[in-house]
């Protein structure tokens, strides 16, 4: 996993924050602005029932609103929290969140629940204003996310690459395609292909990684994997570990990147291709769960072990790629089976050979990086006859040539003048030949009616130089 550069937030308060950070103040100003409208909107429609039913069903629309937003900012918060490593903050957030999925926006009285939300608020790190903007920040916060992003490179634990090796069944008499978008050095692709038929494909963004993942795999494309071309639909398994941090489009927007690449990735996964997903287990939103529900089938998911888990709180999510077909009904199933950590099951739990890959041969025609590759092109050269085909030598190169006809004067005159006779002549006498066309001016006089006129004519001469034993000859 590969975290690129564009993750840091320009801010004026700071040059670079965080998005985990500038996210968690954002959904507090969401929060502390719903505190102020939910219960005037609740006071005006208390009024209007009376007199103006319809006036008060569009205000109750509009309070309706107002309570998905602020699930929605809370949803955001725990998100964050969890990023920060902050247990504690995130959990209170999610039984926060809960409660607000369990309340009635027609209670009369909203002074307990108003009371609630401002206590969620001020136990949220960074001091606000009376504005709802940041004056400060916890350097201790900021400093451990931004060592996150320093870091920027997180390779998979071999260790639990071996659990999810023994997890597959790898087709006898196929050689399986596996692509890993997020290639880093190589390791644990090497490590999926190592025993089994495989050709490994990866993607890497850093050239000197990139360059000891050639070593590695059998084909690594160097560049953004978004810039890449790669034949669709052409792998057996997808093994994605992308980075865990938000980003920024190339349109201006913000977009988490476990989302941006797993849709990216997962066309190039055959139908009935294995998914292999890793990422913390609280940024499997409904989102990416919709997606997941929507395009995969027989998912599954368990936790990393020990100190691994503790560290990034990660999970490999298993899944067969199917055609996409409307998956909301599972969205809400899935999603409670990775709200709490303790009931994820461990990945040494996932039984032997519990996913196979298809049986199917599959050609990958296109497989190009963003940036060019000497020693990818060279593979490619090596796969196309096209160089031979532009070097090979025509039949008639190879056999030796005789005239159909006698050549003669002014032929064997260009020939000897070009060279092509020039050299060793072989037979009863042996001599050396050397011709050459050297330019004369021929000058001639006419007689005109009133005096003479020189004339002069530019001619070519054939000189030939002959070596022979008996001598040395010049003919012209």
């Amino acid at each position: 996993m590969q975290v690129p550069p564009e993750i840091f937030h320009q801010t004026a308060e700071s040059p670079a924050t965080p998005y985990a950070w500038s996210g968690l103040q954002s959904a507090k100003r969401n929060i502390r602005q719903n505190i102020g409208e939910m219960p005037r909107l609740r006071e005006k429609i208390e009024r209007l029932l009376p007199v103006d039913r319809d006036r008060a069903k569009d205000l109750y629309e509009e309070l309706n609103a107002h309570l998905k937003r602020l699930m929605d900012a809370v949803s955001i918060c725990r998100l964050c929290l969890l990023e920060m490593a902050m247990e504690k903050e995130a959990a209170f957030a999610g039984q926060l969140h809960a409660s607000i999925r369990a309340f009635s926006i027609m209670t009369p009285d909203y002074t307990r629940f108003m009371a609630v939300l401002s206590g969620f608020l001020r136990v949220l790190p960074g001091n606000d204003d009376e504005k709802g903007r940041s004056k400060t920040t916890s350097a201790a916060i900021i400093g451990r996310l931004m060592n996150n992003i320093r870091m920027g490179y997180y390779p998979t634990d071999l260790a639990h690459v071996d659990h999810i090796v023994r997890g597959i069944t790898f087709p006898e008499g196929v050689t399986t395609n596996l692509l890993d978008p997020c290639c880093g050095c190589g390791l644990a692709l090497r490590r999926l292909a190592d025993g089994n038929n495989c050709w490994t494909y990866g993607v890497e963004l850093d050239e000197s990684r990139a360059e000891e993942a050639q070593d590695r795999l059998h084909r690594v494309g160097v560049g953004s994997f978004f810039r890449s071309r790669i034949s669709h639909e052409a792998f057996h398994l997808l093994f994605l570990n992308p980075p865990y941090l938000q980003v920024i489009r190339e349109g201006g927007g913000n977009a988490r990147s476990e989302k941006m690449f797993l849709v990216d990735a997962m066309k190039y996964l055959s139908m009935g291709g294995l998914l292999v997903y890793i990422l913390p287990y609280y940024r499997i939103t409904s989102d990416i769960a919709r997606v997941l529900c929507d395009n995969f089938t027989d998912l599954s998911v368990y936790r990393f072990m020990g100190k691994e888990f503790d560290r990034f709180r990660q999970v490999a999510v298993f899944g067969l790629r199917r055609p996409k077909t409307d998956g909301s009904e599972l969205v809400d199933a899935f999603l409670e089976t990775v709200a709490c950590a303790e009931d994820i099951p461990e990945l040494s739990t996932l039984r032997e050979r519990r996913y196979p890959l298809p049986a199917v041969p599959l050609p990958v025609n296109v497989f190009k990086g963003a940036i060019f590759n000497e020693l990818e092109l060279q593979r490619q050269l090596k796969s196309s006859k096209s160089i031979e085909k532009l070097l090979e030598r025509s039949a008639l190169d190879s056999r030796e040539k005789r005239p159909l006809l006698p050549l003669n004067v002014g032929q064997i005159g260009l020939i000897a003048g070009s060279g092509m006779i020039n050299g060793l002549v072989e037979c009863d006498a042996p001599h050396i030949v050397k011709g050459r066309i050297v330019k004369e001016t021929v000058r001639s006089y006419q007689k005109g009616d009133a005096d003479t006129i020189l004339k002069e004519t530019q001619t070519n001469k054939m000189i030939f130089n002959i070596l022979t034993p008996g001598g040395f000859r010049s003919l012209v």
